[in-house]
């Protein structure tokens, strides 16, 4: 009887130290709940981060120091583990895309300058192999990718000039770009996703200017509309989730802060605010994963820089679909 109290005693104790850590659980009631996950080997800020079967992939980037990360790694939803290395000598705000088995990573800027990049790396899976495709039209840095009916969907983005509003989609059976309907700003460091057979391109900034503009596009008729605005930021991660559109992080240069604000749009009402990020970041790289967003690496300071001090922080966010 002694030896049983002892061992309830225990577990008592083993649940109240791990319901009470506030750096693992932060409960939002129906706005959704964090939890923590498995730290990235590599601390990375304007890296990119896909889903391709049933692992993320993180790539590119910088780290801790500034310095570029060349080690892919894959989280199989217990483990990190490196599995290749990036070609050349390193990237910043790429962005990236999974298609058939495969990884295309496009554009960014080369190492940790401003000088943009055109050349379309693939990543292999099953042969763990690199290849490259056809090059992006024009050198860019800073843009956001949506996969759309087969066709990667590149969108903004910046050269060593300028911001842009280049909107070119790629077809992987032809190996060919196309230029489609132009974005209604020149911006870069926007989220987009794809959403009832639409895409939504979401915030933005160029030069000291953050957007807070929400830009439709339809691929069956190639032109924008708009969307209901947020407050403006630049470098969020957004996914479809539960039925609707989530908004993680990002940075807001006008308060000189990385955010931590997670908002929510549906198709039937305007952005609710959701339970916050535990920890803030610009650069939220966030992707669906086993049921839950999952928001990996980031920077938590705001740096005007192609340098930025990454971190390896990986966060859980659940929230309670309606059925």
């Amino acid at each position: 009887m002694r030896v049983a109290r002892i061992a309830l005693l225990l577990c008592t104790l083993v649940l109240l130290a791990s319901c009470a850590s506030p750096a693992r659980i932060s409960e939002g009631g129906e706005g959704g709940a964090w939890r923590g996950a498995p730290s990235m080997n590599h601390a990375r800020a304007a890296h990119a981060v896909v889903v391709s079967g049933e692992a993320i992939y993180a790539l590119a980037g910088t780290g801790v120091n500034g310095a570029p990360v060349l080690e892919v790694e894959r989280f199989d939803g217990t483990t990190w583990r490196d599995v290749t290395r990036l070609p050349g000598d390193g990237l910043n705000a790429p962005a990236a895309a999974a298609l058939d088995g495969r990884i295309y990573v496009v554009g960014g800027f080369n190492t940790v300058t401003n000088v943009p990049s055109d050349r379309v790396l693939v990543y292999d899976i099953a042969r763990n192999a690199w290849s490259e495709a056809a090059p992006l039209p024009a050198p860019r840095g800073g843009h956001a990718l949506v996969v759309l009916e087969g066709r990667i969907h590149a969108f903004g983005g910046g050269n060593s000039q300028s911001t842009l509003a280049d909107h070119d989609a790629y077809d992987p059976k032809l190996d060919r770009w196309t230029a489609l309907a132009p974005l209604p700003r020149s911006e870069g460091s926007p989220a987009a996703v794809a959403f009832h057979d639409r895409i939504y391109l979401i915030g933005g900034r160029s030069g000291p200017a953050d957007f807070g503009n929400v830009d439709i596009y339809d691929p069956r008729t190639d032109s924008w509309t708009s969307g209901p605005a947020l407050e403006p930021r630049g470098t969020a991660g957004a996914v479809v989730y539960c039925d609707a559109i989530h908004v993680f992080g990002g940075e807001s240069q006008a308060r000189r802060e990385s955010l931590g604000e997670v908002l929510e749009l549906t198709r039937d009402s305007g952005w609710q605010a959701l339970a916050p990020m535990p920890t803030p970041r610009n650069f939220a790289r966030a992707v669906l994963f086993e049921h839950a967003v999952f928001v990996i690496g980031g920077s938590p300071t705001p740096e005007p820089s192609h340098a930025s001090h990454g971190s390896a922080v990986v966060e859980r966010f659940f929230a309670p679909c309606a059925s």
